[in-house]
């Protein structure tokens, strides 16, 4: 008999609510294709991991709809958006930070580094991306709040849709339906505002005077958001999300996931106090089904891992409560390695040669055996997610280095195609350039301009009113690329051949930026 199971059934299991819930969407209980949706009636939860979820979801949600509101003072030749998408002038702005389009390196850089770091994450602590931070689960518990403000928690929801329609039912429908569309224009609306100025672009979209594609991208994204935050909810992650298929292969025996303890809760049962009397083995489960009820992906963790499962671990916290009931040890279901788990079911087992055995893993007093493995933090930094850490590292390192170490001035030259060369009356040679400038501060300032490697060469800038020489000081607008064109000059007794390598350089003796650019002089056939 275990002893520690009859006595802690003095506390009276039978007086846990068993609720009636079913997982539909478990995959051995969902048919393969063409079911109608079964609705799911996830409960409230109460505990860390729920009250973590609300962290997660009000700071997610702050950010997306706020930073485009933020202001950053660039000067005045700069916007003032904090973070702006400016696709009409092929700009980037994140606070300080000016991307153009030649150095979209830096996005592809911060892509790898999301990719890497979602390894990291899985690798370490499992879906944790899909259960906290993932725009579908976000969503999807902000559309919830609104569901149980109006029409009550899991009960009274259930009881509502099986009720005939009346003026009730009605009202909160409509309003239900009505605030999820409000939240999904206040989603794509804030989607816009970061590819525009924020004020500017709301003040034209109330005005309706806004660019149509502004239109249109907020009834896409009004659409979508209320489709699958409000309609499909878990059948996005189930059927359409490609991550649960892939994470199988960032999983290895020491992440942690979600996990029920079988080891310690079987066999279950809801009358702990008569098995025990019978001298049946009981364990800790009572077959409250809570775990069941607050699942929002409809499915039930007493099965198994499984791909449905988004280690929202709220499961944990409505198991943490009913244990705290009945006065045993929490961590029923917790997260666990598979390293962990597979040591105390050998423990339970007797190492498989019986069917799990309760006092394997309790002593008399009711105490845990102490060979029982429980989590240690250690195994996080293992050579997996050191790996990781150490590819996304050097990432971040060599993106903060090449951002800190870019210069912000370039120069792009292109010699004409025809002619390739002009020979005037004195025998001289002409060749044609089209030079731009590349200003990439906020401000204007005085490039000088200069050519080098070209014995005798002489340059003339069309729209510069200076005579012909080898250098000139050429203002440049604040954050532009400023197209130049140039006619370089060499004297028909200085030229050395018929293709001759020089360079045009740019410089700013304020800032001592300077760049160059290799360029080549043609000349005809025995031009010399």
């Amino acid at each position: 008999m275990n002893i520690y199971s009859a006595d802690t059934s003095e506390k009276e299991t039978d007086t846990v609510e068993r609720l009636e819930a079913q997982p539909v969407n478990s995959a051995k209980v969902r048919k393969p294709l063409y079911e109608a949706r079964k609705k799911i009636f996830p409960k409230r939860a109460e505990g860390r991991f729920r009250r973590f979820k609300w962290i997660v979801m009000l700071i997610t949600l702050g950010i997306y709809y706020l930073t485009p509101w933020l202001r950053f003072d660039r000067g005045p030749y700069a916007p003032d958006q904090a973070v702006l998408v400016d696709l009409a002038n092929r700009r980037f702005y994140f606070f300080f930070i000016e991307i153009w389009p030649q150095e979209f390196f830096f996005v592809a850089g911060l892509l790898v580094m999301a990719g890497f770091g979602l390894f990291l994450i899985t690798s370490a602590v499992g879906r944790a991306w899909c259960g906290y931070t993932c725009p579908q689960t976000v969503w999807v518990d902000l559309f919830l709040v609104v569901e149980r403000a109006i029409e009550g928690d899991r009960n009274a929801r259930m009881r509502l849709d099986k009720a005939p329609w009346s003026f009730d039912k009605l009202w909160r429908r409509v309003s239900k339906h009505a605030i999820w569309i409000m939240i999904g224009i206040a989603t794509g609306g804030a989607w816009i505002f970061y590819f525009a100025d924020a004020p500017s672009l709301a003040l034209s979209f109330i005005e309706g005077n806004a660019p149509a594609v502004a239109y249109m991208t907020v009834a896409i994204l009004t659409a979508t958001t209320y489709v699958f935050g409000g309609l499909m909810r878990e059948q996005v992650c189930t059927y359409m999300c490609p991550w649960p298929r892939i994470q199988a292969a960032m999983l290895d025996e020491n992440s942690l996931v979600v996990t029920y303890n079988d080891w310690r809760g079987e066999p279950r049962s809801r009358h702990a106090k008569k098995m025990a009397a019978a001298g049946q083995p009981v364990g800790d489960c009572v077959d409250c089904n809570a775990c069941v009820a607050v699942c929002p992906m409809g499915i039930d963790i007493r099965d198994g891992q499984q791909l449905e499962c988004i280690t929202c671990a709220l499961c944990i916290d409505a198991c943490d409560g009913v244990m705290d009931k009945i006065g045993k040890e929490r961590g029923l279901i917790a997260y666990a390695t598979l390293d962990e788990y597979q040591s105390n079911m050998a423990l339970a087992t007797s190492n498989g040669a019986l069917p799990i055995t309760p006092s394997n893993i309790r002593a008399e007093d009711g105490t845990f055996n102490p060979n029982i493995r429980h989590f240690n933090w250690r195994v996080i930094f293992r050579a997996r997610t050191l790996l990781y850490m150490g590819v996304w590292s050097a990432v971040g390192i060599g993106l903060l280095v090449a951002l800190l170490s870019r210069d912000r001035l370039g120069l792009n030259v292109l010699h004409d195609r025809n002619p390739q060369y002009v020979m005037e009356s004195d025998g001289s040679i002409r060749n044609g350039y089209t030079l731009k400038i590349l200003n990439m501060i906020p401000e204007p300032r005085v490039i000088f301009l200069s050519i080098e490697g070209l014995p005798g060469a002489t340059m003339k800038v069309n729209g510069i009113d200076q005579p012909e020489g080898v250098s000139f000081a050429i203002p440049v607008q604040p954050d532009k690329a400023d197209p130049l064109k140039v006619f370089v000059t060499v004297p028909k007794d200085r030229v050395s051949g018929t293709v001759s390598e020089f360079h045009f350089i740019a410089e700013d003796k304020s800032s001592f930026e300077k760049d160059s650019y290799e360029a080549v002089f043609n000349a005809p056939e025995g031009a010399k």
